[in-house]
């Protein structure tokens, strides 16, 4: 009797919205437009008037309610934990290995792109002004400025903490998703993925971590890496043989 080997069909790419192309390429371009206008010397009134505001406007109260939402952004602290927590419950859940796929190449492309683009852009934080090495607001607004000194908290642009939690807060969505089987609410999902970049974009231009246009810069690159991640047929990867009983789809919708 001829023994029939299974088939699998080649990984299609999984849709998002909007559908198409053509929003990443407006990603880019816009990114590309802002780092441009701010190497040219423009925006730079902006993120000083902002940044001044935000010194000005600084009351106990709200810079500690600022910092506490600030947490949501700490990568190494919760985003990723967090993530990988839920990715093994996932895992165990649904007896695949494809939910730790999912984590291990958002760890790989995070870590390929927003930290040497902030390392390339080289400029230093709006605190860079007020703590040692106590630079003028003039010279630590400026983008690629090779001339800064040592400890100039010269990785500013693009924000992290904002691209970083449209990155992983998508991840984390997805994976409570699958772990209620679909069935976590829209509106919930829609929230976890909304809710902490926005509040990020605020309070790290509130507390003078980052200027107004390294959020903006983070927000633009958050998103194109989101829908990277999200093109990513994890469901349907090809794995090894030894791997057998641990691929099952773990994704809850079509």
């Amino acid at each position: 009797m001829r023994q029939t080997t299974e088939v699998r069909e080649k990984p299609l790419l999984r849709p998002v919205r909007p559908a198409g192309w053509w929003f990443d390429g407006l990603l880019l371009a816009a990114l590309a437009g802002l780092t441009v206008a701010l190497a040219t010397g423009h925006l730079y009134g902006l993120d000083l008037d902002v940044s001044g505001w935000a010194f000005a406007h600084d009351p106990a109260p709200l810079y500690w309610t600022a910092r506490l939402f600030n947490l949501l952004g700490q990568g190494g602290a919760l985003l990723m934990p967090l993530s990988g927590a839920l990715a093994l419950a996932v895992a165990w859940r649904r007896h695949s290995i494809r939910p730790l796929l999912l984590v291990a190449g958002t760890l790989v492309l995070t870590y390929c792109t927003i930290g040497p683009f902030k390392v390339w852009t080289d400029r230093a934080a709006p605190t860079a002004t007020v703590r040692s090495p106590f630079l003028s607001p003039e010279q630590a607004v400026r983008i690629f400025n090779e001339d800064l000194p040592a400890r100039a908290y010269d990785m500013s642009y693009p924000s992290g903490h904002v691209a970083n939690a449209i990155v992983w807060y998508g991840v984390i969505a997805l994976l409570l998703a699958a772990l209620t089987a679909g069935r976590l609410p829209a509106g919930v999902y829609r929230l976890i993925r909304v809710a902490p970049p926005v509040i990020l974009l605020v309070t790290t231009t509130y507390l003078n971590f980052h200027w107004i246009t390294d959020g903006v810069g983070g927000l633009l690159l958050g998103l194109l890496l989101d829908r990277v991640l999200h093109r990513v047929p994890w469901d349907d990867l090809p794995l090894p043989g030894a791997l057998r009983n641990w691929d099952h789809p773990f994704i809850p919708y079509p």
